[in-house]
């Protein structure tokens, strides 16, 4: 399994498809997924991705970590804990 990335304060409109497709810029997403609410079913505001490779996460995280994406500013991260 690849590194898995916490993804923060995304857009209400975010899904796992458009993670999916951000982070393919940086190489190969194997799961891209947003947190949805219990109760409501929209996102809560972040999610998870897993990239192939250390080196294709990191390139993400420096890419992506504090900028714009959506009119939000997003929060990208290795994933701490279980993976």
């Amino acid at each position: 399994m690849g590194k898995k990335l916490y993804i923060g304060n995304l857009s209400p409109q975010a899904d796992g498809e458009m993670l999916k497709a951000l982070f393919s810029m940086f190489g190969t997403v194997e799961k891209a997924y947003i947190i949805p609410d219990h109760k409501t079913g929209k996102s809560q505001g972040y999610g998870f991705v897993v990239m192939s490779t250390d080196a294709q996460a990191l390139a993400a995280i420096n890419a992506l970590n504090g900028k714009n994406c959506g009119g939000y500013t997003v929060k990208v991260e290795e994933c701490k804990g279980k993976a």
